[in-house]
């Protein structure tokens, strides 16, 4: 095999209480084309990140190719990388987490899928620090995770229930360092009680469909309470969001895009005009952007056998 192209999509990290344990693939995808060549190294970056992610050695979906390609024996003497991107760069929309898997999976196709789905979360995982926005961009659906010393990454899948997702995705960017770097040390046994019930019965009413118990098992104190200071208008956008109907709302990951979910298509109109109103009392501007959980991951597109 010479070539392949890999479709992966956005992710949605913590959900509100889960963090760095729960995430969410959303039908927004990233594509990444590999191909075997003759000599040298050449990468194109279209749409999301062109002109600004490094088209050389550095990229990060070359590093995975090569850390994949060491581990599974495999050595060409070229490659080209066609990234074609629809997620945003440091939005809290997993740009990071779908390069890193993408390039993992598409470089272990390209050298006979020797490595297990496992195998490479935890090569896609290590690089990126954490695995919950690696995990739902490998698998899909929703995701719980944990990192192991002795068995690396553990994760399940729930499939998706029918549910939309609005996201707020303000026209600035914010690094995930910068949000961890808010973050407290230490928390207070009230506050870890706090946010271990309310993560786990969101599992819970997410298996269930119980809908009903989103607004409030999706609250949190380990991490959005720190990064108000940094999305101006956070708490305005909950509430907002919250008012027009939407089931529950949480900051997508580290930020800055909010994401609330809605169970009634006809509401998504008025969620969707209050959290930008909400937005711009603070002065940010934002677009919004109508989404539904994915529920397959990462998905082979094209090999040299055609479409799979």
């Amino acid at each position: 095999m010479t070539r392949v192209k890999v479709r992966v999509p956005a992710t949605s990290a913590n959900l509100g209480p889960g963090f760095d344990v729960l995430g969410m693939a959303l039908n927004l995808y990233n594509f990444i084309e590999m191909e075997a060549t003759d000599g040298g190294l050449e990468i194109f970056v279209e749409g999301e990140g062109k002109g600004i992610l490094p088209a050389d050695s550095r990229s990060i979906v070359y590093e995975v190719a090569q850390k994949v390609f060491k581990t599974a024996g495999y050595s060409p003497r070229g490659i080209k990388i066609t990234l074609t991107n629809s997620i945003p760069i440091a939005r809290g929309l997993g740009s990071s987490a779908a390069a890193l898997i993408g390039g993992a999976v598409a470089a272990n196709e390209l050298s006979g899928g020797k490595l297990s789905l496992e195998e490479l979360i935890n090569i896609a995982s290590r690089m990126e620090g954490h695995p919950d926005n690696v995990v739902p961009a490998a698998v899909g659906g929703f995701t719980i995770c944990i990192n192991t010393e002795k068995d690396g990454i553990i994760f399940r899948k729930i499939d998706p229930p029918k549910v939309y997702a609005v996201a707020a995705v303000p026209f600035f960017e914010l690094a995930t360092k910068k949000a961890r770097n808010v973050l407290p040390k230490m928390v207070s046994m009230g506050d870890a009680v706090f946010n271990i019930g309310r993560s786990s019965l969101l599992v819970y009413a997410l298996q269930k469909g119980e809908f009903q118990l989103l607004k409030d098992v999706m609250q949190d104190r380990l991490h959005q309470p720190y990064r108000v200071s940094l999305v101006p208008g956070l708490e305005g956008v909950f509430e907002a969001a919250l008012d027009a109907g939407a089931l529950g709302v949480f900051l997508s990951g580290a930020g800055p895009t909010v994401i609330a979910l809605v169970q009634e298509k006809d509401h998504i109109g008025r969620i969707k005009y209050s959290m930008k109103e909400a937005f711009s009392k603070h002065g940010v501007d934002c677009r919004l952007l109508e989404l539904e959980p994915d529920a397959h991951g990462a998905v082979i597109m094209e090999n040299d056998g055609g479409i799979v």
